[in-house]
């Protein structure tokens, strides 16, 4: 017989931007016993979490359901379901996710147009616009805000502008949903992906998702063909050539599978579904209003407790993401020594960064259940103490403080507000 050791998990502060934290109450759901997927108990909550998800992804679109698979799975569902062989789709790309959006449509046979700007901006919405003017595209796929730079990019000019000139609007929201506004109906979102693991504070595994009658439409047309209900004409003349490449993410056959139909399509990730069932009901027993604020606080505290000690973030200020806080390593400092010390010394992880901007930035993340005041000031304190270490001079003991001075002064606006 083999005997191997017990897995052991090590107490950990997570400060990334994902995966984070989970609340308790999550895991404990996930510990219920297995339902079948057919069994009218696990269908019903299906339902129920579709109904969640619309509250949570402020939408009224029918279908609004999670794929199984991670984030990723979500966009690639979403992109491969939409976009045909020699569509034109435009990618504003501000940072690693862009790029993801531009790989993907790629694969799916899309005329891709790239536009870029520098890492730590954002696009002036009129660029983008006028970009549509000139590519025409049949697709817009955008990051609403990108982890890897921290910076959020406002949409709803841009969704305005696709509905006036007839274009798809697709956004991933994988960082923002539950952390800060997604207004997918009012912002003309005609399909919206999220994530588990991020602000909706559920283990990694599920990619939410949401999409509108217009998206609809393309999946209907496409899903005739495979039928056999168009005529052999219409295949031949290429507007109608619209096989979905992938059997898993096709999102006509998962329509129908979160449908009464109840297509036979894959099995559920059930665990997964009792914990994003139990997530969604938390972010709406909290309120998203009041999620949003404590999600606003919580950075507040973070952004003034490392500008008191003296070091710089990084972008700009006004479009900076608010669950994601980027701060640049000072000059002559080995960031990953940093990082490794603060994991084994404290539990408290945070993340480096990709691409153009690796070895220059730490990025702490502020998400879900992670964001709270406890583990706010135990990062600023433990950063302190390992940059201290390190050498670089830091204004000792002012961070944590500047971090106080933002809570207490929450603490008496809202007394005062009882009052």
């Amino acid at each position: 017989m083999h005997h191997s050791t017990p897995f052991h998990v090590p107490v950990r502060t997570i400060m990334t931007p994902g995966p984070v934290e989970v609340d308790p109450r999550v895991r404990q759901a996930m510990s219920n016993s297995i339902l079948g997927q057919f069994d009218p108990s696990f269908t019903s909550l299906m339902n129920e979490t579709m109904k969640l998800l619309r509250l949570v992804l402020q939408t009224t679109n029918h279908w609004t359901f999670p794929i199984d698979g991670t984030s990723r799975a979500g966009i690639e569902a979403m992109l491969c379901s939409v976009i045909e062989e020699g569509d034109i789709v435009l990618v504003p790309s501000f940072g690693r996710f862009g790029g993801l959006l531009t790989e993907i449509a790629e694969r799916c046979g899309a005329d891709v147009q790239v536009m870029t700007c520098e890492w730590g901006d954002v696009f002036d919405p009129d660029d983008v616009i006028n970009e549509m003017k000139r590519v025409k595209p049949k697709v817009v796929a955008i990051v609403h805000g990108d982890t890897s730079t921290g910076r959020i990019q406002p949409l709803k000019e841009i969704g305005y502008a696709c509905r006036e000139m007839d274009v798809l609007l697709l956004v991933d929201a994988v960082a923002t949903v539950g952390g800060t506004e997604v207004n997918t109906d009012e912002w003309m979102i005609d399909g919206l992906i999220t994530g588990t693991q991020k602000c909706l504070s559920v283990p990694a595994g599920m990619a939410p998702l949401t999409y509108n009658e217009r998206i609809e439409d393309i999946l209907l047309q496409r899903k005739s063909i495979e039928k056999g209900l168009a005529t052999k004409e219409q295949l031949l003349s290429s507007n109608f050539e619209r096989r979905i490449r992938s059997n898993y993410f096709d999102l006509s056959q998962l329509q129908d599978y979160w449908s009464p139909a109840r297509l036979n399509h894959h099995t559920e990730a059930t665990s997964m579904l009792y914990g994003l069932y139990e997530g969604l009901r938390l972010i709406l027993e909290e309120g998203l209003e009041a999620r949003f604020k404590r999600h606003r606080v919580n950075e507040r505290a973070l952004v003034a407790g490392i500008e008191a000690m003296g070091l710089e973030l990084f972008g700009h200020s006004e479009n900076k993401l608010p669950t994601v806080t980027c701060v640049t390593i000072p000059d002559g400092v080995n960031g990953d020594s940093v990082r490794k010390m603060l994991l084994d010394d404290f539990g408290i992880e945070i993340a480096s960064s990709f691409g153009p901007l690796h070895g220059k930035i730490w990025r702490i993340g502020t998400m879900g259940y992670s964001c709270q005041q406890r583990n706010i000031l135990l990062t600023l304190g433990a950063l302190e103490a390992v940059l201290t270490r390190h050498d670089v001079k830091v204004n000792v003991g002012e961070g944590v403080q500047a971090a106080l001075d933002v809570y207490q002064q929450k603490e008496r606006i809202s007394k005062a507000n009882d009052g």
